[in-house]
């Protein structure tokens, strides 16, 4: 499978959860409120982005190569303390784990996304930072993706 077709799938996935925009790289605009645009969808700032940050390929056995990719999920949501919008945040989050770990082949564009380096989604880290000026949860998710060609 192509790489597009790859991250395509992981894009479905993700935008099947209904999490707010889905990008399917990582997007920048030149100011703030261009940026936010990116990621609000109906006056709400939440919102995703993927990236490949990591190819291996090895060769195992004659004539048969395995490629790993290494994928960021990064995503973004406004947060408010009184409305408690940590707990939706990790909501979200275990919702994305759940979806991955239900089709470990990302309907057929992989062989696997189980590797030595885990099952599926992978949380690397998760708290507060401040988006295009914004006070925001983000987190960084990981997923290997394993392909035989």
């Amino acid at each position: 499978m192509s790489l597009e077709t790859v991250r395509a799938a992981i894009v479905a996935t993700l935008e099947g959860l209904n999490i707010g925009p889905v990008h399917r790289y990582e997007r920048y605009a030149a100011t703030h409120s261009g940026l936010l645009a990116l990621y609000t969808a109906d006056g709400v700032l939440g919102g995703w982005y993927v990236r490949r940050v990591r190819t291996v390929e090895t060769s195992p056995a004659l004539g048969r190569y395995v490629e790993q990719i290494e994928w960021e999920i990064r995503g973004y949501m406004g947060l408010q303390d009184a409305a408690g919008t940590e707990l939706l945040f990790d909501g979200e989050i275990e919702d994305i784990r759940d979806a991955f770990r239900a089709d470990e082949t990302l309907g057929g564009a992989v062989a696997t996304t189980v590797s030595e380096a885990g099952a599926g989604i992978q949380v690397e880290d998760s708290g507060p930072v401040l988006f295009a000026g914004v006070l925001a949860h983000a987190c960084r998710l990981r997923l290997i993706t394993i392909t035989y060609i």
